[in-house]
């Protein structure tokens, strides 16, 4: 099982939203095919068939819980990662 494989499960689980790398999550977003822009702190993905652009920051190395929440959503709304 890869790296990126491992983090998704620990995103979708929701179990440690509060303990989720920034870097770990910009990879696996850029994994399931997001393209990244980056205005500043603010990391902008987007990706063809999905509505929502995610706007995430980074907070002491460690993604935003409530931001995991999003990419969580997102990802189950989606079905990606199947």
């Amino acid at each position: 099982m890869s790296k990126i494989d491992k983090l998704l499960i620990r995103i979708l689980r929701g179990k440690s939203d509060a303990n989720i790398r920034f870097d770990d999550l910009c990879d696996v977003l850029k994994h399931f095919g997001f393209e990244e822009r980056i205005r500043g702190s603010h990391h902008i993905f987007t990706r063809e068939g999905v509505e929502e652009i995610l706007n995430v920051q980074p907070k002491n190395r460690q993604a935003k819980p409530y931001q995991v929440r999003q990419v969580r959503n997102l990802f189950l709304k989606y079905k990606l990662g199947e």
